[in-house]
Order: C-alpha cells, then structure tokens, then sequence
C-alpha cells in the first residue's frame, strides 16, 4: 500500500525543515487533535490516538536537507513513513509524506481510509511548522 500525501510549502528552508524532522519530539506538533500519548524515546517515538492501538516508528534514515525516514518498529505491521524535502528557495521549502505498507488484502481495505487521513492530517500541521 502507497499513500502519498499532498506537497506542502513552508516558510522555512529545507535545513530548518530537516532540524525539525530530525527532532523527533516536534512530531507531537504535526499529530491529529485526539492524540492521547506521545513518547519519545532516542531514536523512536510512540504515540496512540483514541481508539487506535499504540505504534512506536524509528528514525530508520537521514539524508541531510532531503530525506527523513521513520519505521515500524514492529515486523507485525512492516511500513514506512518518508518525509521527502525540496529546497525552493534560502527561506522556503517543500515537503511531501509517503507511507509505504505491505499488508494483507483485508488488512489493507480496513486501514487504507484512516491511513490516508492521518497522512492528510500530518501534511496540513506541516504547513503549520
């Protein structure tokens, strides 16, 4: 499963973009209003919204200015969430998630909708940042 969300413009540069993404703490900021835990732990967060289970992601990779790459930290759901980077200009920047799931048919058709808005919701807090 791909979900792609929409590209974002901020007025921050893709090193300031990058500084946040890479503070793994900022992630509560870009998390839906019905958040209900949000834990960082070095390398790894965890976080649950109402009536979701619990999902701890870890920094998987760091392309400096470019590419931040977290994932699940379980192999019983095995995804990735990728916020891609682009430089506009020395005060602006774009960005653009991209969740990538491999997941069984049924599973798939069950979370595909909330997948997508929680990807949705993340991408309009960045426009925030």
């Amino acid at each position: 499963m791909n979900i792609e969300g929409i590209k974002v413009s901020t007025q921050k540069s893709a090193k300031e973009v990058y500084a946040f993404f890479t503070d793994l703490s900022n992630f509560k900021h870009l998390m839906p209003e019905n958040i209900e835990k949000f834990e960082v732990d070095g390398t790894s967060f965890i976080f649950g919204l109402k009536g979701m289970p619990e999902i701890r992601l870890v920094l998987k990779e760091k392309i400096e200015y470019s590419k931040i790459s977290l994932g699940a930290a379980s192999s019983k759901l095995p995804f990735t969430l990728v916020a891609h980077i682009q430089e506009v200009s020395e005060n602006t920047a774009t960005v653009q998630l991209q969740f990538q799931g491999e997941f069984n048919p049924m599973m798939a058709m069950m979370i595909k909708k909330p997948l997508t808005k929680f990807v949705e919701t993340l991408s309009e807090n960045i426009a925030k940042i």
